[in-house]
């Protein structure tokens, strides 16, 4: 019997206008305990699911949303197919309140496919809900997403913006790992993904150990939250996070925001140039470029520029919109040869 992770720490009390920046800036996971207990739709779903689903509807503009369904034999977990080549669930575009009514029939129903909507802007289809229930991240240009579905399971994941997550109707149990134990994650192709980022391909609610046996130190680096109604979860950048919705309707709104500009451009760009131009390099080149890549962006020493006049240098000088532009262009011009 595996013992259980260690709980994230909870702290009560916070003020969803008056959240506090050193936890907002920090890296470290926090409960926050009753964060969002007065919002319309957490109190329409302690009376009912029909209520949540009523209340939903109350602001849905007839927008369609993309739907993942996936069989009732994958239990509920939206991963990969047998091989890892695609998704093992199917896609489609419909209207929010007809997906919310067939969600809410299918309640028990073991023969109903998890119906499932992902990451969708809020505003974009259930315009002056925030307007009743948000919260306040001050000049953060926060994006506003919100999650509905059934009971389901979705494979740990990094995400690069810091994260909030609100849970408002279900519970929920997040399981975070640190992103230093991404050896013992087992993580599937970067290219095919079941929903745009890399997953863990361990499913840790019932792991194989003797495949992936690394997971065993993972497990031991886990940190738990068992979220009901009204508690939110400050999830830090790139810490991988399992996400199981517990009950059979559910609702999560969730703030992505980056503490970096925008014209910084995705890390993740640089991981796959470097996967195609530095992985499969000889050694000692490997070596060489593993040494330029710290003097200039890992390790750079304090003063290494000063030969350099700061009018003249180009890509070296400070990381502004106008030298992020100079870099996009420079790079489609090589790529494009």
């Amino acid at each position: 019997m595996r013992a259980a992770p260690k709980a994230i720490r909870e702290i009560t009390g916070v003020r969803s206008d008056a959240l506090p920046l050193d936890i907002l800036t920090g890296n470290e996971p926090i409960v926050f305990k009753g964060l969002v207990a007065n919002w319309p739709l957490v109190k329409a779903g302690r009376a009912s699911v029909a209520a949540a689903r009523d209340y939903l509807k109350s602001f849905h503009n007839g927008a369609s949303v993309a739907v993942t369904l996936a069989a009732p034999e994958e239990g509920g977990r939206v991963f990969y197919n047998d091989d890892l080549s695609g998704p093992n669930f199917e896609q489609h575009m419909a209207r929010l309140d007809i997906v919310l009514d067939k969600m809410v029939a299918d309640m028990g129903n073991a023969q109903a496919p998890l119906a499932y909507v992902g990451s969708t802007t809020i505003d974009a289809c259930l315009p002056g809900m925030r307007g009743e229930n948000d919260i306040d991240l001050g000049a953060r240009d926060a994006l506003a997403s919100i999650w509905i579905g059934g009971k389901s399971r979705i494979p740990a994941h990094y995400d690069l913006p810091d994260n909030v997550a609100c849970v408002a109707v279900g519970r929920r149990r997040f399981t975070l790992f640190p992103p230093e134990q991404l050896p013992n994650l087992y993580v599937g192709p970067l290219d095919v993904t079941p929903a745009g980022q890399s997953v863990s391909v361990v499913d840790i609610t019932n792991p194989d150990l003797e495949r992936f046996p690394r997971f065993a130190e993972a497990w031991g680096a886990a940190q738990v939250a068992e979220m009901e109604p009204g508690d939110a979860l400050f999830i830090p950048s790139m810490w991988w996070h399992h996400v199981e919705s517990l009950d059979g309707f559910n609702v999560l709104i969730n703030y992505w925001w980056r503490q970096s500009p925008a014209h910084m451009g995705p890390p993740v760009n640089v991981l796959f140039h470097a996967l195609m131009a530095i992985r499969d390099l000889p050694p000692a080149q490997k070596a060489v470029w593993k040494g330029i890549f710290d003097h200039y962006v890992f390790d750079q020493p304090e003063g290494s520029l000063d030969h350099i006049p700061e009018g003249s240098r180009g890509v070296l000088g400070a990381m502004d919109e106008r030298n992020a532009q100079r870099i996009r262009a420079f790079l489609q011009k090589r790529l494009s040869r």
